[in-house]
């Protein structure tokens, strides 16, 4: 036991090592690596935006964040903001996020807002408020890609009592096409929970081979057994058909009791600096029946397999010593 707070305290570890989590308050996690060397990371804050810039990503805890943005006192955007994402395009930063209307606030007045900053560095200059993205339902967990010409907008849609993925092409930054598609909708006992069967936090990501992903979570924050499942679709085809995406049956990413992780999810890849190692960022608890509570931000990397998808594995234990990122 004393060697493991040890390891937890990062004592006992050399510079080119690192214990779980990297931020203890850390729900929602985002994290993308620029082409400048900087990670740049979000979590939920639920009445602000919060950045970090690090080029050592384990170093969140310690490098400190900046307030770029805080909620009006009123309107749309006026409280629970959630799961924030950075994104540059063309030039400029946009951060998408979940708001809600704090004089009518739940799920029926859920949107995702998007903000914008021309300056070179995220960190400085000014977030311009570009509005509500015009999805065709409330909903939650916008993020954004770019695959081929066309730049693409996912989210979490409430639809009746479910929550789905859902996707579109985009005309800017702030405003999607008319073709907006649901992919998915829960459809396995692993994605449902009692109070909402809840499908969120679509994520993109490229294969070495021939297909492409989306990765989401499934089941809620308040369950122990919240964890990732997968779409796969082929690189060539239309990703805003849901014939397109084939469906896996089970989760690729899920809690462990051996290893005391409860409720792993909403996630982000990004790589190394290098980049040769691909790296799972989520948020976990490490006891159960917390509910939506202490969920911590945890990093770990991942291969793939014979077929060119992706392996996450199990998630790993806190006490587990991890080499840092290349």
């Amino acid at each position: 036991m004393i060697a493991i707070l040890f390891f937890q305290m990062g004592i006992g570890q050399d510079k080119s090592t690192f214990t779980n989590p990297i931020l203890e308050d850390g729900a929602d996690p985002y994290a993308m690596l620029h082409d400048n060397g900087y990670y740049y990371f979000m979590v939920t804050r639920g009445n602000r935006l919060e950045l970090w810039s690090t080029k050592d990503l384990t170093q969140v805890e310690t490098v400190g964040s900046k307030t770029v943005w805080k909620a009006p006192s009123e309107g749309g955007n006026s409280c629970c903001i959630w799961a924030p994402e950075i994104h540059h395009v063309d030039g400029k930063w946009y951060i998408y996020y979940t708001a809600a209307d704090a004089s009518n606030e739940g799920d029926h007045s859920r949107y995702v807002f998007v903000l914008e900053n021309s300056h070179h560095d995220p960190m400085q200059g000014e977030w311009i408020d570009k509005g509500k993205i015009n999805t065709k339902y409330c909903g939650i967990d916008g993020s954004i890609f770019k695959y081929g010409d066309k730049r693409y907008f996912m989210y979490s849609p409430y639809v009746d009592d479910h929550s789905d993925i859902a996707i579109a092409t985009m005309s800017n930054p702030w405003t999607l096409n008319d073709d907006e598609t649901i992919l998915a909708a829960p459809k396995y006992d692993w994605e449902k929970t009692g109070e909402r069967s809840i499908l969120e936090g679509p994520s993109f990501l490229e294969g070495p081979g021939d297909e492409v992903f989306i990765v989401y979570s499934a089941g809620a924050c308040w369950d122990d057994n919240y964890s990732l499942g997968m779409l796969a679709a082929k690189k060539d085809s239309d990703f805003t058909k849901a014939a397109s995406w084939k469906r896996f049956s089970k989760a690729v990413f899920e809690f462990s009791t051996e290893n005391n992780v409860y409720g792993p999810g909403h996630h982000i890849i990004t790589t190394s600096n290098d980049p040769s190692e691909y790296w799972l960022v989520y948020h976990a608890k490490d006891k159960p029946e917390l509910g939506c509570s202490q969920r911590s931000t945890r990093i770990q990397s991942f291969g793939w397999d014979e077929n060119g998808r992706p392996n996450f594995g199990v998630p790993w234990p806190l006490e587990k010593v991890i080499q840092k990122p290349k």
